[in-house]
């Protein structure tokens, strides 16, 4: 979806249900850090419907972040469904959260189910890696 400009009211693209400026937006705008695993998850879906890949960088661990990142500027993200978290609470060091993320690219539909690895990394949760079941 690329850059998009937002404003007060438009609803979360991570499917919450809640204000942008009340969810995820808070994260991607750096004026709070996301203090679960899943706010995290959420917060990276909104990143790449907005097409941050600036926030998605800095939220990714050392380890295993690549050097840079080029998102598909054709890519149309249709919709976000946590499956399932296990550990990632504000007081646990690592977490992981399955999800269904739903998009489109030239008309083609895609369908990304990923168990994603989340650690602490100087206090603030980042991406580690993933797993994709049925893979």
């Amino acid at each position: 979806m690329g850059k998009a400009s937002r404003r007060k009211g438009d609803a979360c693209a991570c499917g919450s249900g809640l204000d942008r400026t009340a969810c995820c937006g808070r994260y991607l705008d750096g004026t709070a850090v996301a203090p679960t695993a899943e706010a995290l998850m959420r917060s990276r879906y909104a990143a790449f419907v907005e097409g941050r890949e600036d926030y998605l960088l800095v939220t990714w661990a050392t380890a295993t972040r690549p050097e840079s990142l080029s998102l598909e500027p054709d890519q149309r993200w249709l919709g976000l469904t946590i499956r399932a978290t296990e550990a990632g609470g504000p007081e646990d060091r690592e977490g992981w959260v399955e999800f269904v993320a739903r998009s489109r690219v030239r008309g083609q539909g895609v369908r990304l189910h990923e168990r994603s690895h989340f650690c602490r990394e100087d206090g603030h949760w980042v991406y580690v890696d993933g797993e994709f079941p049925g893979a």
